[in-house]
């Protein structure tokens, strides 16, 4: 390890001087939540360690987006940009860029109830014991008589050669009530009622942040579940059911921690730089997680992505210490990556620096296990002059490393949502691990001296871009620059790359909650490009499917086959439009 300078931690601005304060209408973090103090946390470590060392703590719990973990990451970074004396440039003069997140779901009012009526008797079920609703249900008082799912075995196709008009759907657990729940609402559904195992947990709310169905969706066990199965599959004359159910998102603030370095020759006529890294991770585990039956363990993220986070830092200091530069450094730290590019969504829709003025974004995603002295740049073929500017920079640092360039702009982290604004971008990245997105993800794993080395790296490209006294070189970008079909980073819960037999080449926007698929971009030459779609375009209806968020699309795409022309109806500009997508064999 490389001997820097210790990490401004004994400077560090406390987190109650830098949190901002909630915004109405947000679920207030725990008061009695204490952030740790970084002095002792990284006490005896130096440089982008000491930040690993802080970030990725068990009192942190991993840095789920809107947590109070993250919360205390994120008042980290800030007192960090303050202590290396870099400007706020973040909203009213703060170093953050606030939003509201939908986290998940609630039962919401004082009036849910779940009934099977027969005759004039009716009998009603505990909420929270025997029942409890989804957090994807819709909110609605309905009834109507049982339909019990008895014709396909994995119940997707259960109503088929039935009439279920204005029937309530009883269907035995499955691995994604919500699939078949959203097969069962197209086929006229009024409600779902999914039974559990006896051993089954009714279903958490708290985590639900896919887009409400049209119809109400609850879940229910253990003795009441047997009798609403009885009613459902007895007699020519089927029981009834009666539910009223009150879903509400549950929303919190979540912020980018964003600072600038001030270029001595920059004006409003000469673009930034950004260099930025997300620091969240995935909390008590759950969605995205890879280690078998981990949910409520802390997934400290040491590698994904407090490294690229603690780059970031390292990269400021070493410009700070330097030369001033001749291009102002945008220093953004983006939360919400591993829900899907929440972050850097936000801000490319909200920027603070207009995007017009931004030459290149460069992108920190999982840079702490370099072995081998290998570095893998994502994003060269996203500007004419990457190749010579990289390998330029590569040879001014004292240990240089071996580094593979790769063309793709797309990828599954931050710099995606900046390529599909034209923006040239490049990814840094030391490839993946046994460890990725498990519990074993520590910071005693992390190669010190691979992420400072990575830190020159960054820093010395910033300076080709931004030469001290120079006028600073300019980017020729390439659109629809890079190998579709090539390597990319590796999925984090930021793609869709399920196995699907066909292949479309859009982008989601995962930001989107509802009304629609968001797209942030298509694949160049891929069936989406042929067929006209483009970025900011929004999937409405793809065939006979309306798409109300990414699970919807998801769907969709399960049923077809390479070949199919589809009719795709997509939202641009506030207008309907239909294409005619051809689809083609491959995972989108």
């Amino acid at each position: 390890m490389r001997a820097t300078a210790r990490a401004g931690l004994a400077g560090t601005v406390g987190a109650a001087g830098l949190a901002a304060v909630l915004a109405p209408g947000l679920v207030a973090q725990d008061p009695a939540w204490r952030c740790p103090e970084p002095a002792e946390l990284a006490a005896g470590f130096d440089g982008a360690l000491a930040h690993v060392r802080y970030l990725a703590d068990d009192r942190l719990e991993g840095r789920a987006v809107a947590t109070p973990g993250e919360r205390c990451a994120g008042d980290y970074l800030a007192g960090q940009f303050a202590a290396l004396g870099l400007a706020p440039a973040g909203e009213d003069g703060s170093y953050f860029q606030a939003w509201e997140v939908r986290t998940g779901s609630a039962a919401a009012g004082t009036d849910l109830r779940l009934a099977l009526e027969d005759g004039s008797s009716a009998v009603e079920y505990a909420l929270h014991s025997e029942w409890i609703p989804y957090g994807f249900s819709a909110s609605a008082t309905v009834r109507g008589p049982l339909a019990a799912a008895t014709v396909v075995a994995d119940e997707l196709g259960a109503a088929t050669g039935h009439d279920l008009n204005g029937k309530v759907l009883v269907a035995a657990g499955s691995p994604d009530p919500h699939q078949v729940a959203s097969a069962a609402a197209r086929m006229g559904v009024v409600a779902v009622i999914v039974l559990l195992a006896a051993d089954d947990p009714l279903p958490a709310l708290s985590g639900e942040r896919r887009a409400a169905l049209s119809v109400p969706v609850v879940a229910v066990r253990g003795k009441a579940a047997a009798e609403v199965r009885d009613a459902a599959e007895g007699g020519d004359a089927p029981a009834w059911a009666s539910l009223s159910v009150d879903v509400t998102p549950v929303r919190r603030e979540a912020r980018n921690v964003t600072a600038v370095l001030r270029g001595s020759g920059a004006s409003d006529r000469v673009p930034s730089l950004i260099v930025g890294a997300h620091y969240d991770h995935l909390g008590l585990g759950g969605e995205g997680s890879l280690s078998p039956d981990a949910t409520g363990t802390v997934h400290n993220g040491a590698d994904d992505n407090a490294s690229g986070t603690a780059v970031v830092l390292e990269v400021a200091r070493r410009l700070t210490a330097g030369p001033p530069l001749s291009r102002d450094v945008v220093f953004i730290a983006f939360t919400g990556e591993e829900r899907g590019l929440w972050g850097s969504a936000h801000y490319v829709e909200s920027p603070l620096v207009p995007l017009e003025s931004v030459e290149a974004m460069l992108n920190l995603d999982m840079v702490g296990r370099v072995q081998n002295d290998a570095l893998t740049v994502f994003g060269t073929a996203t500007a004419e002059e990457w190749p010579s500017v990289v390998e330029r920079a590569n040879r001014r640092t004292t240990a240089p490393l071996d580094l593979q360039l790769v063309g793709d702009g797309f990828g599954a982290s931050d710099h995606s949502s900046f390529y599909a604004r034209g923006i040239p971008v490049l990814h840094f990245f030391s490839n993946t691990h046994p460890e990725y997105h498990r519990v074993e993800d520590d910071w005693e794993l992390v190669n010190a001296d691979g992420m400072e080395r990575v830190a020159d790296l960054v820093a010395a490209v910033v300076g080709e871009l931004a030469p001290a006294n120079q006028v600073a070189a300019a980017l020729t970008p390439v659109e629809g620059a890079g190998n579709p079909h090539g390597a990319t980073a590796p999925g984090d819960g930021s793609t869709v790359r399920s196995g699907f037999r066909v292949r479309v080449g859009t982008i989601p926007d995962y930001s989107r909650e509802s009304g629609g698929m968001g797209i942030t971009g298509v694949r160049d030459g891929s069936p989406a490009a042929k067929a006209g779609l483009k970025g900011g375009d929004v999937i409405v209806r793809f065939g006979d499917h309306q798409v109300e968020d990414v699970y919807g699309y998801m769907y969709a795409l399960q049923e077809f086959e390479p070949g199919d022309e589809v009719e795709v109806v997509v939202l641009r500009d506030g207008e309907q439009m239909t294409l005619v997508v051809v689809l083609e064999a491959g995972s989108d």
